[in-house]
C-alpha cells in the first residue's frame, strides 16, 4: 500500500485465487473508491467501490467480449446502464438486483428494436409493455459514455489516466 490522502489508501493487491486489484483501499482495508479488479476467469471491472464491493459507476467487461457500464449498487447492476452481449445485441436503460428491470430499449444485433419496437418496461430480463422512453434510455448512454465505453460498435476499455 502507498499514497494515503482523504483516509483512503492507494495500492495493489494480487489475491490467491489469481484476482488482482489496483486502487482505492478503506482503513478496514476493502476496496474503496476508484480501482480496477481483474478476476481469474478474465472478467475485469473499473470503476468505483464501496466497502468491498461496486457501487456507483463502473464497467464490467466479461472475458466472452460482453460488457455493462453504467450504476453499481452493493455489487448488483442497479440504476441506470448499457448491457451489451457480445455479438453486439444491447439493452440500454434501467437494471435492478442485477437484472434488465424497468424501462429501457433492445437493440437486436441486427440493429432492430423488434416487432413491436422492444423499447419500454422490462421486468427480469423481459419486455413487458411498449412505452416510449427516450429520458431512461439516454441516460443510460450518457452514464456509460462517462466512462469511456461505445453503445455501438467495439468498446474501447480506457484506463483511468486515458479517461481524465
Amino acid at each position: 500500500m502507498y499514497n494515503t490522502f482523504n483516509d483512503l489508501t492507494l495500492g495493489a493487491f494480487q489475491y490467491e485465487d489469481g484476482s488482482f486489484y489496483e486502487g482505492e483501499w478503506n482503513k478496514k482495508g476493502q476496496k474503496h473508491g476508484y480501482g480496477v479488479y481483474k478476476c481469474p476467469d478474465g472478467a475485469d471491472y473499473f470503476g468505483r467501490f464501496e466497502n468491498g464491493l461496486p457501487s456507483g459507476l463502473g464497467t464490467l467487461c466479461f472475458a466472452d467480449g460482453a460488457l455493462y457500464s453504467g450504476e453499481f449498487m452493493q455489487g448488483w447492476f442497479h440504476g441506470h446502464g448499457v448491457f451489451q452481449l457480445s455479438n453486439g445485441a444491447r439493452f440500454e436503460g434501467q437494471f435492478r438486483g442485477g437484472r434488465i428491470w424497468g424501462l429501457g430499449l433492445t437493440t437486436f444485433a441486427d440493429g432492430s428494436h423488434g416487432e413491436p419496437r422492444h423499447e419500454g418496461v422490462h421486468k427480469d430480463w423481459r419486455f413487458v409493455k411498449p412505452v416510449e422512453c427516450s429520458l431512461p434510455v439516454n441516460t443510460a448512454r450518457n452514464n456509460a459514455l462517462s466512462l469511456g465505453c461505445k453503445t455501438k460498435g467495439e468498446p474501447r476499455i480506457y484506463t483511468f489516466n486515458e479517461a481524465e
